[in-house]
């Protein structure tokens, strides 16, 4: 049979096959999933837990036991509750010769709010290159600040998040659905 009446796709060639929809679909999810990790990670920098005390509901009446009280552990969301780096690891932090007390500061108040802001440009496709790129900065200060502490099981973690934001950026030229696609 001639090549030219063959009518299996031929996805060799950009003309009969979708181009490389394979790699934009690859981009997009590995996008998506880069972005809600952003913006969860960064909401929960907003969350806390309170305990409420109720009382214990008798299982074969239905009705609360007053006698019985139980603490129930509740998570709520608050600007006042913001903490972009946990209390426990700022105490460790504190005593690093290496980590200025400025830069602490500084990063404990912009962690948040930076992965909010770069998951949310990365979820529209406003500047992709540029919200992943900011990602991998964060990733890599993160890193630094594990490695001063002896956290070696975080620093491999957040290699891995290092790995998808460099391979999103090398697939980020087939970015089909984008408000920005330049940046």
């Amino acid at each position: 049979m001639n090549d030219s009446t063959d009518t299996k796709p031929n996805c060799s060639g950009e003309k009969k096959c979708c181009g490389h929809c394979d790699y934009s679909l690859a981009f997009l999810v590995l996008r998506l999933w880069l972005a809600v990790r952003a913006i969860l990670t960064g909401i929960e920098k907003f969350g806390a837990y309170k305990t409420i005390q109720q009382p214990l509901i008798d299982p074969t009446t239905g009705q609360p036991d007053p006698n019985t009280v139980v603490d129930i552990k509740v998570k709520f969301y608050a600007l006042a509750n913001y903490n972009g780096v946990p209390a426990a690891l700022q105490s460790k932090f504190a005593n690093e010769a290496l980590l200025p007390h400025f830069a602490l500061n500084a990063f404990n108040y912009a962690l948040g709010p930076a992965f909010i802001l770069s998951g949310v440009m990365l979820l529209l496709g406003l500047g992709t290159r540029i919200s992943l790129f900011v990602q991998g900065l964060i990733y890599c200060a993160l890193t630094v600040g594990l490695i001063m502490i002896k956290q070696d099981d975080g620093v491999s973690w957040l290699g891995i998040h290092v790995a998808l934001v460099a391979f999103a950026l090398i697939l980020a030229k087939y970015n089909k659905l984008a408000l920005l696609k330049k940046w």
